[in-house]
């Protein structure tokens, strides 16, 4: 699951990877090639209607569990198994992250092996995600992001117990859309053989 992404190609790229348009007024934030992309800092990101700059982790304010008590963690990634009945979830968009890839540990503490985890044939990874718009004290409006996550692939399973959800550029419209059941149907891990 990813918990440090890299991106390093430019906008113009990502957008043309994507398949999105892009953005609908000015040039698009300007988006630094950055090597380790980690929670609490902007992630680029789609949100259906336009690229922009989303801090990646989720600050619940306002949101309840099941049981009504306050979530109180910061959600920097959604199991999909539950993403879409989850009260903490209510009322979220679904956008999209995009990332070159993604870093993944193993071993004993102090002596962890890092993994750099990308496509075989070199292409992009479009992580699905979840949006909101935090309302911070003062008025400060904060666009945040969680990425959404499922069970390993193959490629992925000796490394981490869960992996993004990654979806193929066509896929994109479909959960970006309205139609919930179909977004939900992409939810599963990328096919073996490709990372």
């Amino acid at each position: 699951m990813p918990g440090r992404i890299f991106l390093e190609r430019p906008m113009d790229a990502v957008i043309q990877a994507s398949g999105l348009p892009g953005p609908s007024s000015g040039p698009g934030p300007h988006v630094p090639a950055r090597v380790n992309i980690a929670p609490g800092t902007d992630v680029l990101a789609h949100d259906g209607t336009n690229w922009g700059m989303m801090r990646w982790g989720m600050i619940p304010v306002g949101r309840t569990n099941a049981r009504g008590r306050p979530v109180m963690e910061t959600i920097v990634n959604a199991r999909s198994e539950t993403v879409f009945d989850k009260s903490a979830f209510q009322g979220v968009g679904r956008a999209v992250v995009p990332a070159d890839g993604w870093y993944e540990w193993t071993g004993a503490a102090r002596k962890k092996t890092p993994w750099s985890i990308t496509r075989k044939d070199g292409g992009m990874l479009f992580f699905a995600a979840i949006f909101d718009i935090w309302q911070a004290p003062g008025g400060l409006r904060v666009p945040q992001v969680a990425t959404v996550t499922c069970a390993p692939n193959a490629d992925v399973r000796d490394i981490h117990h869960r992996m993004g959800v990654i979806l193929n550029p066509s896929d994109i419209p479909v959960w970006l859309g309205d139609d919930t059941q179909a977004a939900a149907a992409l939810m599963q891990p990328m096919a073996d053989g490709l990372l």
